[in-house]
């Protein structure tokens, strides 16, 4: 599916997995995806985010916030690490070791896996996407996804934000469509 991401939008996938790696989250959320999209600087659903005032170091703010309410605890990926530990292997020398081999940041345990509202999201971008009639999916479209899925912490995070989705929505069409009405 991400062959037919744009540069952009593969960007701020990345940009969701390094945001939920630095907060020590075991998981990519919707929360994420929309860090990464705020995160990418010159695409379509970055630009219009910021245009609704939704700014990165806020949106961070809130995400750690709704999920510490939420008991949600950042791990950093520990109880992976303590059951290779178990198990004999040293996680921290491998990091230490690719580090060395490849380059400060080379090995990331564990990769975080994505949320079932998360994949739902990103399933919703090719609908999103095919809606208005692209092949190539694009930032806009993941945030389009994101508020069709209408689920997830990432809507928690916009709401705390005083962002009202169905104008986002709006928003981001009139850009696409270059309907500015």
């Amino acid at each position: 599916m991400f062959e037919f991401f744009t540069d952009r939008a593969r960007h701020a996938v990345v940009q969701s997995q390094d945001e939920a790696i630095a907060l020590g989250h075991d998981f990519i959320g919707t929360e994420h995806l929309l860090l990464g999209l705020v995160g990418t600087d010159q695409s379509t659903a970055g630009d219009v985010l910021r245009e609704q005032g939704v700014e990165l170091t806020r949106a961070r703010e809130e995400t750690v916030r709704i999920l510490e309410a939420a008991g949600i605890a950042a791990t950093g990926g520990q109880p992976a690490k303590d059951a290779l530990s178990s198990l004999g292997i040293d996680v921290e020398e491998i990091q230490r070791q690719a580090d060395n081999n490849f380059g400060p940041g080379a090995f990331q345990y564990p990769r975080p896996a994505y949320t079932p509202d998360a994949k739902k999201a990103l399933e919703q971008t090719l609908s999103e996407a095919q809606a208005l009639g692209k092949d190539r999916f694009g930032t806009e479209h993941i945030l389009l996804g994101m508020l069709a899925a209408g689920e997830g912490r990432g809507l928690d995070v916009l709401a705390a934000l005083e962002v009202d989705a169905d104008a986002l929505r709006e928003a981001v069409l009139a850009r696409v469509t270059g309907d500015a009405s």
